[in-house]
Formats: structure tokens, C-alpha cells, sequence
């Protein structure tokens, strides 16, 4: 065939969108062959995912490729701080899986790792979900929390291929024809937001999508669910985001959100096509606003099997946080008393779980239960004297006196655990810690709010305000501690992805009818109890996260098995041992 041009250098930077076409052009005008123009391509991304298809398309690595003339000219500006134009392949014999995993390390940051993964599952599918399953721990961060809260924000104007399937007031009846031409129709489980409440950042609208992308991926990261049969789904119902709406870039629908009936009549064309399409299918709500979130949830999940991870899932991964942390401390969680910060979705969700398992495990009515959870919102403390609470408030506004802030609700309720869902930066501030420190030896504080730029405290302000005796999870990671003898102290995450996961396809592969609040319990209780004293005293309130799959397999076995039990779920044929089943049925990179 045609010899490679390689006389002189390119100096052109190309877009990753630009190299597929490059690659694929029927029209030849110049060749180039992989490997050569590695030496020569300055955009850091594009090199490296183009490196790493080499690994798996050897067909292309020392093949002449056609690049169409107009590619030539194109200039994009180097996102990344790293430049593998000044570390080439050249007088390397080889391009590795090894030497990928350096070059995106050296990558300098989140958001540039963040497209360099998705650029990466585009070109080098197999080499991405082999970086994903063996290095979870140190990828995740770049998939999901915190960096998929700055992807959202820009997602309309990142270079970036969507993968999931928007679902828009335009297709009002025709819902259905969508699902029924998507390319690939064994679809198990979907992640379905509308894009209003995403993490703490609010309505992103269309952006959302990012969100479901990334939950979706570590259903395959955690559980092991084939990414082939996972969906993820963003309804643009429109955005009430003013800077959205002026936007030229949004791609979105460009009015305020429908709402009321409308808002409903489109949810239940969604969800009935779903559920005609695929009757087995699993739907994960996510990130919908606290209106529509409580009323969707109990909407559907008898009708089908459905949950909604903001409340059933941090619900389940915060009582699990909780039980480890009531281990520590010498008392049963039926001695703690938990007071939250922000009485959203997300924290009146933990507390009807903590009020269930106190009601399953103790033997209290629920609202028994229910009495060992008080709630701050942006007004003071929810109490029986308030009125025109909303309706998810109601149960937790106890015959207590109002306390107008949070120090106050502290000393009057002398609460042992401290829980932020409030997206107040810096909530938990040092007199407030100080204050929650003075009542108990070794105070339990959560400052779950995502993504880290509005955690109500850092891992390093609650250890210094608590003098080192905090019992700490966070839902953004940070850095441990190393004290003053040498003893390093870890802060726990407490990461949904321990959870939704297992359960989710634990569902899928007992064929559930729903999933239910004593599945959560459940699963909480097994996940705490994977630790022991000795990691508890580091700081290790959950196993670690690196050992995910081995976690999942017991937790998905555990739930599998509760659900065939109680007749919601049926067995697959043959089934006697449920975790070599599921261990079995996990998916890998090699089966790509």
C-alpha cells in the first residue's frame, strides 16, 4: 500500500470528534499511519485515546490511514496540561495498558480526566472499562462525584459525544418509537433524571445528562451490569436556569419547566413505555426536585420496579455510616439522636430509613423511630408549632421547642450525630463543631452535601474542631490525616455507588416486582458490618471502596435472596448458591 507521509512535522491539534472522521474518511488525500502521527498530534487527549486504540484495534497500528484535507487545518487549543509531545512514543517498542494509565495520571485536571475518559470509551472501549474495573477507586472521582458536577455545568458547551437518550416534550407521543429504535434494545436498567436538582448545583436542565451517564457507568463499575444493557435518560421538560435560558450554546428547550398536569401526563407516557418496552426493566429516578421526586417515587415503585437514589439510596449508604458509627462509639443507634442539617429529599429520606430500621431492628413504631431525627431548614428547626410545613416535613415535626438556628438546636436537643444535606458551604463551621464536640466524646458528623465545593465541613476542620475524635463520612472524598504520631486517619464516603448498584441489579437479576424499604435496611446492615473495630478506629466507617466488586457480590446476593424470599423476586433457573450466580453473571472488559 502507500507508504506513510512522514517528511516534516504536523503541528496541528486536532479535535477528537475531528480524528474518528480521520480515521473513517473515504476520500484519501494524505496517509498517516497511527503510530507516526502519535509522534506528531500536540492535543494531549487526542493522543493518548488514540494510543490506546492502537491497543485494541491492531488492524489500525501500523496501518496507512486516510485523513480527510480539510482535518489538516483544523487548531483546537490543548486543554491539558500534560503534553505527550514533549514525553513521544518514539523508541518505545510498544504502547501498553501501563503506559496509558501514566499518561492519564499525569493528566493535570479533573475536568481534562473527565473527557479524557469519555474520549477514551468512544475509541478504546475495552482499554477504558480495563482502567474503570481495576483502578475504581482512583477513576471514579472523574466519572462521578465531585467532577461530574463542573461536567454538568458545562455540558452543553464540553467537546463531548452524548451516550444517553434525551426523551423532550417534543416527543409527546412518540415516546415509545424512541425507545423502540434505540440501537440496542436488551436494555435491564435505566437512569432517568430531568435535570432539576443535579447534586447541589441546581437546574441544569438538558445538562443533566451527565448525571445519568455517570450513575449508569458504575452499575457496570460497582455491580457488574453489562453497560450494553444500561440506558441512561434525560427529560427535557425545560429549566427554570435563567442563565441556561440566555444561553446561545444550550442545546436544551429554551422555556421554563412544565409542571402539574402536563409534568405528569409526560412523566407517565415515559414511564409506560418504559415499562411496555422492557417489563423487567430497572428505572433509577435521579436528581429530580423535591416536588416531584417524593410523588414519583411513590407514584411508581409498586407499579414497577423503581427507587430513587437521592432518597433510598443515600438513605441506605447514611443509616450504614451510622450503624458502623454507633458500633464505634459503644451504643446501639437506638442511644443516638440525629440532627440534620436541610430537610430536603435527601435528608427526610434517611430519616424515615434510620425510623425503619429502628421500627425492624428494635422493635419501636416507625414514629418512635421517627423521634430520633430532628431537622433544621432554612427557617429554624422543623417543630410542631410551624405551620404550612411541607408535606415530606410533617412527619419529623416533633412537640419540641422552635429553635431558630442550628448552635441553639444543638444545645437544646443534644443531638449525638450531626448530618449535613443543606448545600451550605462551610455549615458546619468551628463553633458549630465545637459545640456538637462538647456534648459527646466522639461525635458523629456527616457532611454529605455533593460536590465538595458546598460540603458543610472538610474532613481537616472536623478532625482539628474535634481534636481527632470525629466519626466522619463525607459524600465528596478527601485526603487523609496523618496526627502527630504517625497514625493516618481516613474519612469515609459515604458513596451511594456501596449501594444503588448491588441493589439495583440484584433486582434485575431475581426479576423483582419492586424494591422495598427493608431491602435498604438490609443491605445497610450487611454493609456495616464488613468492618471491624480496628478499621472503625481509623476512620474506615465502610470496607474499601477498591474492593467494590467483592462487596457488591455479597450485598447483590444478600438482596437477591431477600426478594425471592418475601415473593417479590423469582429465582433463575438452577440457583442454589446466590453469590456464585451473581459472581458468574458480573461483566468484564474481556468479554468486549
Amino acid at each position: 500500500g502507500p507508504k506513510c507521509e512522514t517528511e516534516g512535522a504536523l503541528t496541528h491539534q486536532y479535535e477528537l470528534a475531528d480524528l474518528t472522521t480521520w480515521i473513517t474518511d473515504c476520500k484519501p488525500k494524505r496517509m498517516f499511519c497511527i503510530r507516526c502521527c502519535l509522534l506528531e498530534l500536540q492535543c494531549s487527549r487526542a493522543r493518548l485515546a488514540i494510543a490506546a486504540a492502537t491497543l485494541t484495534l491492531p488492524q489500525f497500528a501500523h496501518t496507512p490511514i486516510q485523513m480527510a484535507p480539510a482535518m489538516a487545518s483544523v487548531a483546537v487549543s490543548v486543554r491539558s496540561s500534560l503534553d505527550i509531545a514533549n514525553t513521544r512514543f518514539k523508541g518505545e517498542p510498544n504502547i501498553t495498558y501501563e503506559l496509558i494509565l501514566s499518561r492519564f495520571r499525569a493528566i493535570g485536571t479533573p475536568i481534562e480526566k473527565y473527557l479524557t475518559l469519555r474520549d477514551l470509551l468512544r475509541l478504546a472501549p475495552k482499554v477504558y472499562y480495563e482502567l474503570l474495573l481495576k483502578h475504581t477507586e482512583e477513576i471514579l472521582p472523574f466519572i462521578y462525584t465531585p467532577t461530574v458536577g463542573e461536567a454538568c455545568q458545562n455540558y452543553h458547551k464540553l467537546p463531548l459525544k452524548t451516550r444517553g437518550l434525551y426523551l423532550t416534550l417534543h416527543d409527546k407521543g412518540n415516546i415509545a418509537a424512541k425507545l423502540q429504535s434505540w440501537p440496542v434494545q436488551d436494555i435491564r436498567v435505566a437512569v432517568i433524571t430531568d435535570g432539576e436538582r443535579i447534586l447541589g448545583l441546581g437546574d441544569l436542565g438538558r445538562n443533566g445528562m451527565g448525571i445519568s451517564e455517570g450513575k449508569i457507568t458504575l452499575y457496570t463499575a460497582a455491580a457488574g451490569v453489562n453497560p450494553l444493557q444500561s440506558l441512561p435518560i434525560c427529560l427535557d421538560v425545560g429549566t427554570n436556569n435563567e442563565s441556561f435560558l440566555q444561553d446561545p450554546d444550550y442545546k436544551g428547550i429554551k422555556a421554563k419547566r412544565i409542571t402539574g398536569a402536563e409534568y405528569d401526563a409526560f412523566i407517565k407516557e415515559v414511564m409506560d413505555a418504559l415499562k411496555a418496552w422492557q417489563p423487567h426493566i430497572l428505572v433509577q429516578f435521579e436528581d429530580f426536585g423535591n416536588n416531584n421526586a417524593f410523588r414519583l417515587l411513590e407514584g411508581y415503585r409498586h407499579d414497577m420496579c423503581a427507587f430513587n437514589d437521592d432518597i433510598q439510596g443515600t438513605a441506605c449508604i447514611t443509616l450504614a455510616g451510622l450503624l458502623s458509627a454507633a458500633r464505634a462509639t459503644g451504643k446501639p443507634l437506638k442511644e443516638h439522636r440525629v440532627l440534620f442539617l436541610g430537610a430536603g429529599e435527601a435528608g427526610t429520606g434517611i430519616g424515615e430509613l434510620i425510623a425503619k430500621y429502628l421500627h425492624l431492628k428494635h422493635g419501636m413504631t416507625v414514629e418512635e423511630g421517627r423521634q430520633h431525627c430532628f431537622f433544621i431548614d432554612s427557617k429554624g428547626l422543623v417543630c410542631k408549632s410551624r405551620t404550612n410545613l411541607q408535606h415530606h416535613k410533617e412527619p419529623f415535626a416533633h412537640d419540641v421547642e422552635f429553635c431558630p438556628d442550628l448552635k441553639t438546636a444543638i444545645e437544646q436537643l443534644k443531638p449525638t450525630a450531626l448530618v449535613g444535606v443543606s448545600t451550605i458551604a462551610k455549615a458546619f463551621n468551628e463553633e458549630i463543631l465545637k459545640a456538637l464536640y462538647k456534648l459527646n466524646e466522639r461525635p458523629i458528623i456527616f457532611p454529605l452535601s455533593n460536590p465538595t465545593s458546598k460540603s458543610e465541613c472538610t474532613y481537616q476542620e472536623a478532625f482539628k474542631w474535634t481534636e481527632g475524635k470525629v466519626l466522619f463520612a463525607s459524600g465528596s472524598p478527601f485526603d487523609p490525616i496523618t496526627d502527630n504520631e504517625g497514625i493516618v486517619h481516613y474519612p469515609a464516603q459515604a458513596n451511594n455507588a456501596y449501594i444503588f448498584p448491588a441493589v439495583g441489579y440484584a433486582a434485575v437479576l431475581a426479576r423483582s416486582k419492586e424494591i422495598t424499604d427493608e431491602m435498604f435496611v438490609l443491605s445497610a446492615e450487611v454493609l456495616s458490618q464488613m468492618t471491624d473495630m480496628q478499621e472503625l478506629e481509623q476512620g474506615r466507617l465502610f470496607p474499601p471502596f477498591q474492593n467494590i466488586r467483592a462487596i457488591s457480590k455479597v450485598l447483590t446476593a444478600r438482596v437477591a435472596e431477600h426478594m425471592v424470599e418475601t415473593g417479590l423476586g423469582t429465582p433463575p433457573e438452577g440457583v442454589k448458591d446466590w453469590e456464585n450466580f451473581v459472581a458468574a453473571n458480573m461483566w468484564t472488559a474481556s468479554k468486549l
